[in-house]
């Protein structure tokens, strides 16, 4: 079997699309992003993060709020008062996509704004 040659220009298109893989896993699903600007911007609670997000079914905004808080991007905390309540928070990590997501806004409101002209 003949080997295929990996010349420097396509290891370098690999080397560079693993961190965009990685990106586009973690960020890229529907609701994802959405739930972190939702959270950004003071709703919480999974109630109050399901009700901006309408109609995101509770099973997959729980789905989704756990994998944000496996990737370090959202913290669950729970109160030790009663009614335990729980809470959702941005980390510092969390902080570090703040461009990427004002980015893709004003990508998309000029994306719109060419469509719509």
């Amino acid at each position: 079997m003949e080997e295929i040659e990996c010349n420097s220009t396509y290891r370098q298109c690999i080397h560079n699309m693993f961190p965009l893989r990685d990106s586009i896993d973690v960020l890229g699903p529907k609701w994802r992003i959405q739930i972190l600007v939702v959270v950004k911007y003071g709703n919480e609670s999974f109630t109050a993060i399901q009700k901006a997000l309408e109609p995101i079914s509770p099973r997959i905004l729980s789905k989704e709020l756990k994998v944000l808080e496996e990737n370090g991007l959202l913290l669950r905390e729970i109160s030790t008062a009663y009614p335990t309540t729980i809470r959702y928070k941005w980390t510092a990590h969390t902080e570090s996509i703040v461009s990427l997501i004002d980015t893709l806004k004003d990508w998309g409101q000029a994306h719109r704004d060419h469509l719509f002209r």
